[in-house]
């Protein structure tokens, strides 16, 4: 009975032991920065407790992934839709040759890194385009959302999102030199719908497609979403900038605006919105959020993920888009693909064909080919003509594969 009891002392005591060491590593990772006042201990015990949702892993998504990882957000969730290329290489910090040699998907490509500088949060990758049908259940647990998208279309979904669940927005976009970012908070400021109109309004603005874009801005524009995430997550909600930020690196410009209150006719953000949502309490289906916008023709349900390679979710795209600047249609089946199969089918056919885990690319022509998703989704690259990337998918993957 004596020596249980030693054993369970000893054991007691090598346990308190060893939290006492993590409380200590921790501490001193993070002694920099709880060494600025308005952050703290208590500051960074809020950011271990946090969750932020990354939307888009490409140059201001990956550059926001770092600061988060770095500065000990306890959960990262990020989502992209895309695959890495040399041409992402320029701007995209979490990149490198191999990454688009090996056409990874972003996101895998970025948690492979974001894991080595910090192991001891959850970073959680998501291979998807966030939708209507997606978006709250992508969005589930998040204290805030970060925008590195590149288009309007899914700015304003997530905009709407976020003051349905009653969480803030940080926006951010970037093209040629300039960018812009702006913190969107439910209850106290304006949706971005009524800030920049409908998708339609927004999508003919200038991108990094139509007039380039340098490294530099990326990076200005990312730091100035993060530290207001820093602000909001440690505690000081109260020191956020407040102003819709626009900033020219060359030749160099600032500007400054206040960012309007909600407007009261607004089914969005206004305040008689927000309260019928908050008692109502979001009702959440299968159909998604309720959208001022009407949804595209074509949009299908959503069909359940399936988990992959050390929790990376894939999950259906439910409807077809041209995407812009990209001279690339993205087109969905809406049932899962066997990439294994389809690989060697393309083959038999001549392709010339890369593969990995994640995504089958297929050369067909010297201007046309197909990157394939297990979740349905196919970027045919070399068209902007939606029909023409249909006869595409239907010649070399529907028929190919029976499906």
């Amino acid at each position: 009975m004596l020596e249980r009891s030693i054993e369970a002392a000893v054991a007691a005591d090598s346990s308190s032991v060893s939290n006492s060491d993590n409380q200590n590593e921790w501490a001193a990772r993070y002694s920099r920065q709880t060494r600025f006042s308005p952050i703290g201990l208590s500051g960074q015990s809020k950011l271990r407790d946090a969750c932020v949702f990354i939307v888009g892993s490409g140059a201001l998504g990956a550059s926001l992934a770092q600061h988060m990882v770095r500065m000990g957000v306890g959960t990262v969730k990020l989502t992209d839709r895309d695959f890495v290329e040399p041409s992402n290489l320029q701007r995209q910090m979490l990149f490198d040759e191999e990454d688009a040699r090996l056409a990874l998907p972003k996101a895998v490509a970025a948690v492979n890194k974001l894991r080595r500088i910090n192991s001891d949060i959850s970073i959680e990758p998501f291979v998807a385009d966030v939708t209507e049908s997606n978006v709250l259940q992508l969005m589930e647990g998040a204290d805030l959302v970060l925008d590195g998208t590149d288009n309007a279309a899914t700015r304003l979904l997530l905009s709407d999102a976020c003051f349905q669940l009653g969480i803030p927005f940080f926006y951010g976009g970037i093209a040629g030199a300039q960018g812009m970012s702006a913190v969107l908070v439910p209850g106290e400021t304006a949706c971005l719908r009524c800030l920049i109109g409908g998708a339609e309004q927004g999508d003919g603005a200038e991108t990094c497609d139509t007039i380039g874009v340098i490294s530099p801005i990326v990076e200005w524009i990312a730091s100035m979403q993060a530290v207001e995430a820093l602000k909001w997550l440690s505690g000081n909600g109260e020191a956020l900038r407040g102003t819709w930020l626009t900033a020219n690196l060359w030749p160099f410009r600032l500007k400054e605006s206040a960012v309007p209150a909600p407007v009261s006719s607004c089914s969005i953000c206004s305040p008689s919105a927000l309260a019928l949502l908050r008692s109502s309490k979001l009702e959440q289906t299968s159909s998604g959020i309720s959208m001022r916008q009407p949804a595209v023709e074509d949009e299908q349900g959503a069909v359940p993920g399936e988990e992959d390679y050390k929790g990376l979710v894939y999950m259906e795209r439910p409807r077809a888009i041209t995407l812009c600047g990209r001279d690339s249609v993205q087109v969905t089946l809406g049932r899962h693909i066997d990439l294994r199969d389809l690989e060697h089918a393309l083959v038999s056919l001549g392709c010339t064909v890369t593969a990995n885990p994640y995504l089958v690319r297929a050369h067909i022509t010297d201007e046309e080919r197909l990157v394939i998703f297990p979740d349905g989704r196919i970027l045919v690259q070399g068209t902007q003509d939606p029909l023409v990337a249909v006869t595409l998918c239907r010649r070399y993957v529907v028929n190919t594969l029976d499906i």
